[in-house]
C-alpha cells in the first residue's frame, strides 16, 4: 500500500472508500448503547466493519469504534500489505545494524537516511488542525466529549484509545496507552500500569516532588494511534516508529498549556499535569481480559486545555471478551515483534498468541532445537523479555510444527508426557491477571512438546488406557457426587486423554473434587482433568478462555500418580483465594433489547439474528 493518512479523517475516508465503513445514522447513547452495537460488530465472522456513529445523543461529535477491527483494516491502517510485510521491512532494518567493514557502513546510508527522514518533525509558527477550537481554565469541559461508558459495572466514562505523552525527568519522550477514567469536568484518572514507562516517568517526578506536564491526543493518524500501543524498548521513541510505518514524518505542535508536543493532525488534545502523590479510586473497567479490572489507587490528570479540530471525530476502541478490535491490534504486534524477539532468542522460527490468551497469558513457540532442555532455556529467556515477562503460559514446539489450532492441539495432547514436559515456576503477572492468590506475580507453566536429543531424559511409554465409554463415565460421575454437571471427551484417542468436568461448586472448593477424582480408581485412567464451571463444554473457545484467564498454575495444577488435575473454575474463600473475583463482563438485557428494537432504522438489523440474541 502507498497512501499515506496524515489523519484520522483521511483513514475513515479511505475505509468507506474500501467499503469497510458503516455508518450509524440514527440516535445513540453514549452509555452504553454504542458498546453494545459495537461488540456485536467485532463478533462478527472477520471483524466485521468499522463503525461511525453520526448522531450520538448528548454531543455534536461523531464517534468511531472498530477501526482497527480486521485483518484488512489493521493492514490498511500500517500501510502495507500484511503486517507480515511491515514486519520484513523491520527486519531488514535490523540487519543493517553494525556492519563490519567501512564499505558496509557506506552501503547502508541510504537506508540510514531513510529512516532519519521518519524522524518527528515539530511544526513552527501558527495553530495546528488539532488546535483550531480552544478552550482553556474554567472553558474546559470534558463532558461536551461523547466519552463512551462501556460496560454495566464500569466506574464512570472512559477514554479508551488515548494517545499520552510525557517525558522522563531527563526529557525523553514517552507515549504510551493507558485508559482514562472521566471524574468530572477537568479531571481524570491516568491508568498507569505499574511495569509500563509512563508509570517510570511519573515516579521519577514523584521522586523529585515535581508536577508532571502530560498531554493526550485523541483520534490520530493510525500509524501513530498503532505506536502507543507497540511494546517499544524503553527509551526509543514512538513517534519514530510511526514514521516508519507511515513513510513519512509524524508533525507535531508544542502545546499551549505544557512543555510537550502532539501530533498537530489529532481530533482532540487534552493538556494537563499530575501531581506528585495524588491518587484517586479508579474503575472498576470492563477490560479486554473479558473480566472486569477492579477498582485502584491511580494519579490524577488535571486538564488544563482542551483542543480539537473543528469537525473533530471521537476515537474509541470496546474491548471485553475476544474476538474485539483489540485481537487485530495485538495480531499485528505479534507479526511486527518478531524480528526483534528474533534478535534477542535468534533460535525463535515463529510463535503465536492466541486471543483467548487475551496477549499475556499463552505464549506458543516454535524452536530450531539443538541440544538438550533448549525448550527450557527458550522458556526462561522469554520470561526475562519485556512484555513477554507476562506471560503466564509458554508452550515450546519445533519447527515444522504449524503453530494452527487444528494441529497443535492434537500435537500437545499426543506429545506431552505432564511428569517430564511441565515447568512449573513463578514470575511477574499482567495487573490484569486475576487468577494469582497476590497481584502482579503468581506461578507460570511451561509445556515442552519438542522432540529428544540424545542425552535428554526420554519420555516415557503412555499411561493411559483408551478412554471409557461416555455411559460409564457418567455412571461413575454421577455416583461420586451429584456436583458433576456434565463432561466432555475432548481427545479421545491421544497420547494423553483430556477430559473437561463441569461442577456446582456452591460452598465446596476446588480441593474437594480433586480429593474424588484422586481417590476414584474408575478414573485414573484418564490422563488430563480440567475443572470448569458450569459452562458449555462444546465450546471450545469458551473452555480455552477460561482456562487461561482462571488458572494460576502453582495453586491450580495438581499431579497425582496417574492424573494431571487442573482447576480452571472461579475461586472465592473456600479455596483459599482472599482476592476479590471480578465479574465477566455481560451487556444488560435492557440496553440489549433497547437496541434491538431500533436496530432497522439505526440501519443495523444485520447484527440482529432471529434467535432473539
Amino acid at each position: 500500500m502507498t497512501m499515506t493518512y496524515r489523519d484520522l479523517h483521511s483513514f475513515v475516508k479511505r475505509l468507506e472508500k474500501e467499503g469497510e465503513l458503516k455508518r450509524v445514522v440514527g440516535p445513540v447513547s453514549p452509555e452504553l448503547e454504542i458498546t453494545e452495537i459495537t461488540d456485536r460488530m467485532s463478533k462478527v465472522p472477520g471483524g466485521g466493519k468499522a463503525l461511525l456513529f453520526e448522531n450520538v445523543i448528548g454531543s455534536s461529535f461523531p464517534v468511531l469504534t472498530n477501526a482497527f477491527g480486521s485483518d484488512r483494516r489493521m493492514a490498511m491502517a500500517l500501510e502495507a500489505d500484511s503486517p507480515d510485510e511491515l514486519a520484513e521491512r523491520i527486519s531488514g532494518l535490523l540487519k543493517m545494524s553494525m556492519p563490519s567493514t567501512f564499505m558496509g557502513k557506506v552501503g547502508t546510508l541510504p537506508e540510514l537516511m531513510g529512516l532519519a527522514k521518519c524522524l518527528p518533525k515539530v511544526k513552527k509558527g501558527g495553530r495546528a488542525p488539532c488546535q483550531e477550537v480552544v478552550m482553556t481554565g474554567n472553558e474546559v469541559d470534558l463532558g461536551t466529549i461523547p466519552v463512551l461508558k462501556c460496560w454495566p459495572q464500569d466506574g464512570g466514562r472512559f477514554v479508551t484509545l488515548p494517545v499520552v505523552f510525557t517525558k522522563s525527568v531527563e526529557g525523553k519522550r514517552n507515549v504510551g496507552m493507558y485508559r482514562m477514567q472521566i471524574y468530572d469536568r477537568n479531571t481524570t484518572g491516568m491508568h498507569w500500569h505499574i511495569h509500563k514507562d509512563g508509570s517510570h516517568n511519573y515516579h521519577g517526578y514523584e521522586k523529585e516532588g515535581r508536577r508532571m506536564p502530560v498531554a493526550v491526543a485523541i483520534g490520530t493518524a493510525p500509524a501513530v494511534t498503532y505506536a502507543a500501543t507497540a511494546p517499544m524498548p524503553q527509551g526509543m521513541d514512538e513517534m519514530l516508529l510511526a514514521g516508519f510505518i507511515q513513510g513519512t514524518p509524524v508533525d507535531l505542535v508544542k502545546c499551549l498549556t505544557v512543555d510537550l508536543e502532539v501530533p498537530a493532525t489529532a481530533e482532540f488534545v487534552l493538556e494537563g499535569y499530575v501531581e506528585p502523590g495524588e491518587t484517586r479510586t479508579e474503575g472498576p473497567f470492563g477490560d479486554h481480559t473479558g473480566y472486569y479490572s477492579l477498582k485502584g489507587e491511580y494519579p490524577v490528570f488535571h486538564v488544563t486545555a482542551v483542543t480539537h479540530r473543528r469537525d473533530a471525530i471521537y476515537s474509541a476502541t470496546v474491548v471485553g471478551r475476544p474476538p474485539m478490535e483489540d485481537c487485530y491490534l495485538a495480531k499485528a504486534t505479534e507479526r511486527i515483534f518478531l524480528p526483534p524477539l528474533r534478535m534477542v532468542v535468534p533460535e525463535i522460527v515463529d510463535y503465536w498468541m492466541p486471543w483467548e490468551g487475551v496477549f499475556h497469558n499463552i505464549v506458543v513457540v516454535s524452536i530450531r532445537k539443538e541440544y538438550p532442555l533448549h525448550a527450557r532455556k527458550v522458556m526462561s529467556a522469554l520470561w526475562g523479555s519485556g512484555q513477554m515477562s507476562f506471560a503466564k503460559m509458554i508452550a515450546v514446539v519445533d519447527e515444522d510444527v504449524p503453530l494452527k489450532p487444528e494441529v497443535l492441539f492434537d500435537h500437545l495432547l499426543d506429545t506431552i508426557d505432564p511428569w517430564t514436559d511441565v515447568v512449573l515456576t513463578e514470575g511477574v503477572l499482567d495487573v490484569l491477571d486475576h487468577s494469582a492468590p497476590d497481584p502482579l506475580f503468581g506461578g507460570k507453566l511451561g509445556l515442552d512438546a519438542t522432540e529428544r536429543r540424545p542425552g535428554e531424559r526420554s519420555r516415557g511409554e503412555s499411561r493411559f488406557s483408551p478412554y471409557r465409554s461416555e455411559m460409564e463415565i457418567r455412571e461413575v460421575l454421577r455416583d461420586l457426587d451429584r456436583g458433576f454437571i456434565s463432561f466432555r471427551m475432548a481427545a479421545a484417542g491421544r497420547r494423553t486423554p483430556l477430559l473437561l468436568l463441569s461442577i456446582d461448586k456452591k460452598w465446596k472448593s476446588s480441593k474437594y473434587y480433586r480429593d474424588l477424582l484422586e481417590r476414584s480408581p474408575q478414573l485414573t485412567r484418564e490422563g488430563v482433568i480440567v475443572l470448569f464451571d458450569d459452562i458449555d463444554l462444546t465450546d471450545s473457545s469458551l473452555c480455552l478462555w477460561k482456562f487461561f484467564n482462571n488458572v494460576d498454575p502453582l495453586r491450580d495444577v495438581w499431579m497425582a500418580d496417574r492424573q494431571l488435575i487442573i482447576d480452571a473454575t472461579k475461586k472465592g474463600s473456600v479455596d483459599g483465594h482472599e482476592r476479590e473475583w471480578p465479574d465477566e463482563i455481560v451487556m444488560t438485557p435492557e440496553v440489549s433489547r433497547s437496541v434491538r428494537e431500533r436496530a432497522h432504522p439505526l440501519g443495523i438489523e444485520d447484527l440482529y439474528s432471529e434467535d432473539g440474541r
